[in-house]
């Protein structure tokens, strides 16, 4: 039996990780991603740059990455306040949670998923979701994930798993995991062809990839670039 699995990918650095953890394991994978009116709307342009690369550098998995689906949900960001569907400065809220939070995004994400992979046959969900280094959003947290898991299958009648491999590690983790799976040229791919600076900036290519340096997403990066650069031995340029 073929297993398919359906891989949340948006572009950035945690989806890429996961979706080569998916072609490692699967027999069939296919990608998703959603145009939600953000504002490093960018990141839906690299999307197509970074499958090509992994096509043109891995003939193994190029032979089971599958189909691409794009799907419009700007009915999200017509819905939400927030820094990353409104622009605006990058701030944190008196609830404890930066202002890039999109409410009930990765809920959505999930259902329309869920939706499209219930009639593609696929029973794995792959999201890059993680409680532990992220920003603090609740809709990344392991007890949504896991809740959310039970509210598709009884809603659907279907028997689907959620993987999410990023859960419980960190971006330095992150990186050492590209790398176990594709080596230095998986890393390479993550580097230059994937996008998670939240302004949207590619106008610097740094060692840990392409953005503005100072916001939340690549600081993130960054510091988990260098970590693992550091136990590496690779140098690093600002």
């Amino acid at each position: 039996m073929t297993e398919t699995a359906m891989v949340l990918f948006s572009g950035g650095q945690d989806s890429a990780t996961c979706l080569a953890w998916a072609l490692d394991r699967f027999d069939s994978v296919e990608t998703i991603g959603f145009d939600y009116g953000q504002r490093h709307a960018v990141e839906l342009e690299v999307r197509k740059t970074a499958l090509a690369a992994l096509r043109r550098d891995f003939p193994t998995w190029a032979i089971r990455l599958g189909e691409d689906h794009l799907i419009d949900l700007s009915v999200l960001g017509q819905i939400s306040e927030t820094a990353l569907t409104r622009g605006g400065e990058i701030a944190m809220q008196a609830n404890g949670l930066s202002n890039t939070f999109v409410p009930g995004r990765n809920l959505m994400f999930l259902t329309f998923a869920a939706a499209l992979a219930y009639r593609r046959s696929a029973k794995h969900l792959v999201t890059g979701v993680c409680e532990t280094d992220y920003s603090g959003y609740p809709d990344c947290r392991d007890d949504t994930i896991k809740a959310l898991q039970v509210a598709l299958n009884l809603g659907m009648e279907s028997r689907f798993v959620i993987h999410t491999p990023l859960m419980w590690i960190d971006k330095a983790a992150t990186w050492a995991t590209a790398k176990d799976l594709g080596g230095d040229a998986l890393v390479d791919i993550v580097r230059r062809d994937t996008h998670t600076c939240y302004i949207g900036d590619r106008s610097v290519l740094h060692s840990w990839g392409y953005g503005c340096g100072n916001c939340l997403a690549c600081n993130l990066r960054r510091e988990g670039y260098c970590q693992f650069a550091d136990a590496d031995g690779i140098d690093v340029f600002p």
